[in-house]
C-alpha cells in the first residue's frame, strides 16, 4: 500500500492482527527483505508493519539533497506512519541501516517501543573508536559512499559490475539492483550514508550512546563479510536490563535471507519474553 505522510509517501507492507511489529530494512533493500519474517509473525498472531524507506524501492525519494535523508527524517517518518496506523506502541526490528533507524526510534521515542531487535549493525561508536581498524577494512565502503558522482560511476559502470560484486552475498541482488536503474534512485539510497556519516564523523570522535530503557536483542551471523561480532556485542552494557546476543551460523549479512527459519525461532522467542 500507498501511505503519504507529510513529506514523503512511503511503500508500505502492513499484514495480520495482533501486537504490532515494526521492520525496518537496510541499504539497498526495501520491505520485500522481511517477507519471511511476515508470514511468521502473521501466522504466530503478529500485526507486522514493513515500510520501505524513503529513498529505497518504491518509496518516494524526496528532494532536498543529503538532508532529507538524515537519519532523523527516517525515525520521523516512521513515527508518523505508526500513527497513521493507530500504533501507540509497538516491538521494533532493524537490519543494517534500518537497526539505526530503530535505535534512534528507542532512543527518541522510548514510550513507543515494546522491545528492539537489532541484526547485524549493534554499536556504531565501535565501528568509529579508536581501536577501530578491523570494523573500518570491513567498512571500507562507508568511505567510498561519502564521494558523490564518482560513487555511482563506480557502482553503475558496466551494469553495476561493481556493486554486483560487493552483493555477491545478497540473495536477492538482481531483485534489490533493479529499482536503482531508475534516475535518481542509486543518489537517494546512497544519501543515507551521506547524511548519517560524513567524512567529519567518519574522522571524529565516536559520539556518547545513551542506554536503552527496553530489552534488546542483538542478532549478529558469522557470515557477516562487512561487521564484526565486537561491534554488535558492545551493546551488552547499554542495556541495563534484559540485554540478549544471539549468533546464527551459517549466514552473511542478510541473514533473515539465509537462515529464515532461525531468525524467525529467535524472534518469536523474544518476543513472547516481553509480551
Amino acid at each position: 500500500m500507498r501511505m503519504e505522510l507529510s513529506d514523503v509517501t512511503l511503500d508500505v507492507e502492513v499484514a495480520g492482527e495482533g501486537p504490532a511489529v515494526l521492520l525496518v530494512h537496510g541499504f539497498p533493500d526495501s520491505h520485500r527483505l522481511w517477507r519471511h519474517q511476515i508470514a511468521a509473525l502473521n501466522a504466530a498472531g503478529y500485526r507486522t508493519i514493513a515500510p520501505t524507506l524513503r529513498g529505497f524501492g518504491a518509496s518516494d525519494r524526496p528532494e532536498g539533497g543529503v538532508a532529507a535523508y538524515h537519519p532523523a527524517k527516517h525515525v520521523g517518518d516512521m513515527l508518523e506512519l505508526l500513527s497513521r496506523l493507530d500504533v501507540d506502541r509497538c516491538h521494533v526490528v532493524g537490519h543494517d541501516w534500518g537497526s539505526g533507524v530503530a535505535q534512534g526510534l528507542a532512543q527518541f521515542a522510548a514510550e513507543r517501543v515494546a522491545s528492539l531487535t537489532l541484526m547485524s549493525v549493534g554499536d556504531s561508536s565501535v565501528l568509529l573508536g579508536p581501536d577501530s581498524w578491523q570494523e573500518r577494512q570491513r567498512m571500507w565502503h562507508m568511505t567510498m559512499f561519502q564521494f558523490a558522482g564518482l560513487a555511482e560511476e563506480w557502482l553503475s559502470r558496466d551494469d553495476f559490475a561493481n556493486l554486483r560484486q560487493m552483493l555477491a552475498g545478497h540473495a536477492d541482488r538482481d531483485e534489490v539492483l533493479e529499482p536503482l536503474r531508475a534516475p535518481g534512485a542509486l543518489t537517494a539510497s546512497l544519501n543515507i550514508y551521506r547524511a548519517a556519516l560524513p567524512m567529519e564523523v567518519q574522522l571524529g570522535e565516536p559520539p556518547a550512546r545513551p542506554p536503552f530503557a527496553m530489552p534488546v536483542m542483538g542478532v549478529w551471523s558469522t557470515g557477516d563479510p562487512y561487521l564484526t561480532e565486537r561491534q554488535m556485542t558492545a551493546l551488552a552494557p547499554r542495556v541495563p536490563e534484559r540485554w540478549r546476543y544471539e549468533r546464527v551460523e551459517d549466514a552473511g549479512h542478510w541473514l533473515q535471507l539465509d537462515q529464515p527459519e532461525r531468525v524467525n525461532e529467535l524472534l518469536l522467542s523474544f518476543l513472547k519474553e516481553n509480551g
